[in-house]
């Protein structure tokens, strides 16, 4: 062969070349060498896939809230649903980590996330139109127009008999609708994505830290998570565009609709992103099932160049003769071994205040997210749509941004576990400093005649139903428990037209004004022909602290993110290496069962006991709510958010703490590094232990190519 006539390797041949045997290396390394860039460029595209499934459900609570006709605490059970499938399966996936096929298991994963997405999608199509509610119009004798204000009875009026009632509720479909709960499918779909995301963090991120180098796998795993994290942007993105059509688009004629985006009936096409998210997550599950059991060690491939051809015989002859002798793990032994595993994982005390630091740290941000839209369309007057868009195009980005950042310092000032520990803290605490000025950005409750305030324009502390009756409408028939919200030429807003005494209407859908309201009463006028349009009156006060909210978020949000990859990668560092998946899938575990979890149930209830005004579903009983006491929603809120972070401040300090205890100043390290340096004599079996420990993982790494 003409390879083996080249006198020497010059810079004009490539340099895997060996004389001695050929381009056969070249043939052995570059599939390694690609199949690590394709792993992580594949574990890239399936953190994107769940975060893009998951944000966009996160988006859709509100929307699946009011479609559903169910409570927030429900909703953040439907939430949780996701917590209890990573809970199903976490700790055994975790567990086997590198003894299973890892690539083939996050394959899996992705398949059973897409399953339970198109799952989720399923109640849209054998529900039903949606109807909102919204008060009768009767048309007046003397005209076309039509009046809110009648003598005719209300449905819960006394004088109905309870047989009559039934037989009507019957007619009407109520009672199979009554006794139907299709929102059980939207949380089974929850369900099987939580079980199926369950592998993808902790099996692909040991995977990159085995056969990546260890001044790579901080700045790997960074770039991972920060790709990652265009799929939750993208996911609201989704959301916001989803939220602002109507969840019945194409079938209902959008002109015959008398709410917009605006409005807290307005239900959005929730159903139709779970279909593109469940496209995405199969196509993520395509890559790994092409990928190997173990990759070389990166960097360790170009040491194949000095093999000669004989040594590659012997190194793929010893391959074959141990291989066979190789162990095969059992089920038994592995569940032998699992007690005394996590006993050692949990006996690291450096680890143990991690693992309770992320326990805060999940509900504190599992709660901030799943009722942040709601949040912000309560307190600062924002369509959900704009909400969620305002998220992903700006709170998200920033967040990447951060996270790429703080991988990226890592890697540029190569921080031991002491400069991770002291960096994540500081940026914590700063901004957990800054999210207290979140509670200046105060917002007046919406005033709602009756409810909040008089008719007469008195704020009221408490809010009783029985005011809701006037002797300007006394006459009217008005039912109590119904919302179609009309905003008075006063600036006030009123449970229904009724309430405000309208006798007469122009117009039809969203443009519908309604004339000679008795109610509405405009200071400094003591007669005139008052109107009220459809919808609640705007709050200026509360539009006008938006900007201010949105710019301290992203800021706060820049500094958690920045402090995230170093505070993660202090569980790597503190951990021996053969327990680092099991340490991993234990972390998210313990978050998910103890944050993820309860975190949007308690979350939720908490919120539900600031409802001042609940709906009223077409069959009777309580729906979403509609109107919140804005200022006891965000004490609520943001008060929760304060004392989980606040927890979390003391645990970064404890942490901090225990790191410089357990592990070496840097200077005292530079200083048992020059001692290893000292020149041997030739024979010496003197080795330091950073030599020993690089060995056996270059042992390990060679034993693992065989496999």
């Amino acid at each position: 062969m003409e390879t083996r006539m080249i006198p020497d390797q010059s810079k004009d041949n490539p340099p895997f070349l060996d004389r001695s045997i050929g381009p056969l290396p070249i043939k052995r390394m570059y599939p390694y060498f690609s199949k690590l860039k394709i792993f992580l460029g594949a574990l890239a595209f399936s953190f994107f896939a769940k975060g893009f499934s998951g944000s966009y459900m996160k988006s859709m609570s509100t929307q699946i809230e009011r479609r559903f006709e169910i409570s927030s605490s429900v909703v953040g059970i439907i939430d949780g649903s996701f917590e209890i499938g990573n809970l199903m399966v976490m700790i055994l996936v975790s567990y086997l980590g590198s003894k299973v096929h890892r690539p083939k298991v996050i394959a899996a994963g992705c398949l059973i996330m897409s399953f339970g997405t198109f799952l989720s999608v399923m109640p849209h199509f054998l529900m039903g139109s949606y109807n909102y509610e919204r008060i009768p119009l009767t048309e007046d004798n003397s005209s076309t127009s039509l009046s809110a204000c009648s003598l005719a009875l209300p449905l819960h009026h006394p004088t109905l008999d309870a047989m009559e009632m039934t037989r009507e509720l019957k007619n009407s479909g109520c009672e199979k609708a009554a006794s139907s709960y299709l929102w059980i499918f939207v949380l089974m779909g929850n369900l099987l994505r939580g079980i199926g995301e369950a592998p993808i963090m902790p099996l692909g991120v040991s995977y990159v830290d085995d056969f990546a180098k260890e001044e790579n796998s901080a700045f790997y795993i960074g770039t991972i998570r920060s790709s990652g994290m265009v799929g939750p942007t993208l996911g609201f993105l989704l959301g916001s565009f989803c939220a602002n059509l109507w969840v019945d688009v194409g079938v209902v004629d959008l002109e015959s609709l008398t709410i917009n985006p605006k409005d807290t009936r307005w239900v959005g096409a929730w159903w139709l992103g779970l279909v593109i998210c469940g496209a995405v997550s199969f196509l993520a599950s395509l890559p790994f099932w092409f990928l190997p059991y173990s990759l070389p060690k990166e960097g360790e491939e170009r040491n194949l160049k000095k093999l000669s051809e004989s040594s590659v015989t012997i190194q793929e002859d010893h391959c074959k003769i141990e291989s066979p002798s190789q162990p095969q793990l059992k089920f038994s032994e592995a569940v032998k071994d699992f007690l005394p595993t996590l006993k050692k994982l949990l006996g690291n005390p450096v680890f143990l205040v991690y693992l309770s630091l992320t326990i805060l740290q999940y509900n504190s941000m599992v709660g901030l997210i799943t009722f942040e839209t709601k949040f912000m369309e309560q307190q600062f007057n924002v369509s959900v749509s704009r909400a969620i868009f305002l998220i992903g195009v700006i709170l998200l980005p920033i967040t990447i941004l951060g996270m790429f950042l703080g991988g990226f310092i890592i890697k540029k000032f190569k921080l031991h576990i002491t400069g991770m520990a002291k960096f994540g803290c500081a940026t914590f605490i700063a901004a957990y400093l800054l999210n207290l000025l979140y509670f200046t950005c105060d917002c007046e409750v919406l005033q709602v005649a009756g409810l909040t305030v008089s008719y007469s324009g008195v704020k009221q502390s408490s809010f009783p139903k029985n005011n809701l009756i006037a002797s300007c409408n006394s006459d009217c028939s008005c039912v109590l428990n119904q919302w179609d919200p009309v905003c008075g030429d006063n600036g006030i807003t009123y449970m229904t037209a009724c309430f405000a005494g309208c006798k007469s209407s122009i117009g039809t859908g969203k443009n519908m004004v309604f004339h000679n309201c008795s109610c509405v009463q405009v200071q400094g006028l003591e007669s005139g022909n008052f109107s009220a349009v459809l919808g609640q009156c705007q709050r200026e006060s509360c539009t006008k602290t938006f900007p201010y909210f949105l710019a301290l978020l992203s800021i706060c949000a820049l500094i958690l993110a920045l402090g995230g990859t170093p505070t993660y990668m202090i569980m790597f560092r503190s951990v021996s290496p053969d327990l680092k998946s099991f340490a991993v899938g234990i972390d998210a575990l313990c978050g998910r069962i103890l944050g993820g979890l309860p975190a949007p149930i308690y979350f939720g209830a908490l919120i539900d006991q600031t409802c001042v005004k609940w709906g009223t579903k077409r069959c009777g009983g309580s729906g979403s709510c509609r109107v919140y006491d804005t200022k006891a929603f965000r004490n609520v809120y943001l008060g929760l958010i304060a004392g989980l972070r606040a927890g979390c401040c003391f645990l970064y300090i404890i942490l901090f703490v225990l790191i410089l205890k357990r592990f070496r100043p840097e200077s005292n390290e530079l200083i048992d590094l020059k001692s290893t340096e000292v020149p041997s004599r030739k024979g010496s079996t003197s080795v330091s232990k950073n030599e020993t420990f690089s060995s056996t993982k270059t042992l390990e790494a060679n034993e693992e190519t065989c496999m």
